[in-house]
């Protein structure tokens, strides 16, 4: 395994790793790649519109992306590689070493490619959206207290210099020069910004929500693998595990049941506050979570405080009632922010989940303000939630309290 600096990715919030890939490597992965490209770009020419090109997404996007976890019938022997590569110890390895883990998951398997005409820059912005999840800094002080709960990982297999990050943004807010330059123009280089240059098998491995940018989308020939690992995963879709060798079957399934029980320790966590047992709750995330101190905590019932609104809003709403985001926030999966969409929902009845959104409703009247806001640098319109601050009076006791 590739030695990585923990201390400098803790503190700078990302870390530049040189040959991930062997390069004895690269032409069999190039070559596995590019044969799901080929497939992945006939199904999106059969799913053109009539305003479409001939090509769909190919042509239509800036930054055409495969999920390779998530192609299905796509895969077979031939692109085995595309997903084996994650198990390898220079990217598993060390990603659980970078995030204290002994067995961390992968989650994300993807694929970013060239758009076919010159796109240009894209806009800063942190992968992170308050209404699906918590302030910025309760993220920042989690990270500080705890170290990261995700690492996202960029692989190019041809040179790449696209991403663009701003170091030490990962724990705290938006400088007020940074605001400015992306208020001015969020496609331009924002002051202190560091350009990662890569060369073919390296990578960069960063915590969100680090502030980064794709500064410039170009026709020239990009290829980068990207996705993560957390303690907490989803496959969507298992069908491409048949494809894989024996060893990496059992990894894959080992992750995908491990996943599953997460699911049963997230619903004893809200038993525990249907049933006003603290202890039984702490106890669950910390088995979702284990070490965590009192800002994970925080963090964690922020998050849960969405998917209790979820839950109710499953259970308790008429559907015709809720917006769209609504409903679609209802049926996201996404364990790294405690959500697993309708599945989960199902496991209350609609007198529990009224009750669950009354013990938490404390905590999501605390983190939005009366009028809508924004803030440059972030994901998504403007939203009633904080984008930033958590409140002082948002503690465990005095939710507890209210109870």
């Amino acid at each position: 395994m590739i030695k990585a600096n923990r201390d400098e990715f803790l503190e700078q919030g990302f870390v530049i790793l040189r040959r991930v890939i062997p390069p004895a490597d690269l032409d069999e992965l190039r070559r596995s790649h590019e044969l799901l490209v080929k497939r992945q770009r006939e199904v999106w020419a059969l799913n053109a519109g009539p305003d479409d090109p001939p090509g769909g997404v190919w042509e239509t996007g800036a930054q055409p992306r495969l999920i390779t976890s998530n192609m299905g019938d796509q895969h077979d022997k031939n692109t085995a590689s595309t997903i084996e590569l994650w198990l390898h110890e220079n990217i598993q390895g060390v990603s659980s070493y970078l995030l204290a883990e002994d067995d961390v998951p992968n989650t994300e398997m993807m694929m970013m490619c060239n758009p076919t005409t010159n796109r240009g820059p894209a806009a800063w912005h942190r992968d992170f959206y308050p209404p699906l999840n918590a302030p910025l800094m309760a993220y920042a002080d989690d990270i500080v207290e705890n170290g990261p709960r995700y690492v996202q990982w960029n692989i190019p297999l041809y040179d790449d210099n696209v991403l663009q990050v701003i170091p030490g943004s990962h724990i705290r807010r938006n400088t007020e020069e940074e605001n400015k330059s992306m208020e001015s123009d969020p496609r331009a280089p924002v002051p202190g910004c560091v350009q990662p240059q890569l060369s073919a098998g390296d990578a960069v491995a960063y915590i969100l929500p680090i502030l980064h940018w794709g500064s410039n989308y170009s026709t020239r020939k990009r290829r980068t693998i990207h996705g993560g690992f957390a303690r907490l995963t989803h496959y969507e879709d298992t069908s491409w595990i048949q494809n894989l060798s024996s060893s990496a079957q059992d990894t894959f399934l080992r992750w995908h049941n491990r996943a599953a029980k997460y699911m049963d320790y997230a619903e004893s966590a809200f038993r525990g506050v249907l049933e006003k047992d603290e202890m039984a709750y702490r106890a669950a995330l910390d088995v979702l979570h284990p070490g965590r101190g009192e800002k994970g905590v925080i963090k964690s019932t922020i998050c849960l405080s969405k998917t209790a609104k979820h839950i109710y809003n499953q259970q308790c709403c008429d559907l015709n009632s809720l917006t769209e985001k609504e409903k679609s926030w209802m049926q996201m999966v996404h364990p790294m922010t405690l959500q697993w969409g309708l599945p989960f929902g199902e496991k209350f009845t609609p007198e529990e989940a009224q009750l669950l959104w009354d013990r938490f409703k404390p905590i999501d009247d605390l983190v939005q303000t009366a009028e809508e806001n924004s803030l440059p640098g972030f994901q998504g319109k403007e939203t009633t939630y904080l984008f930033e601050d958590v409140p002082e009076e948002l503690t465990m006791k005095n939710w507890l309290s209210s109870w």
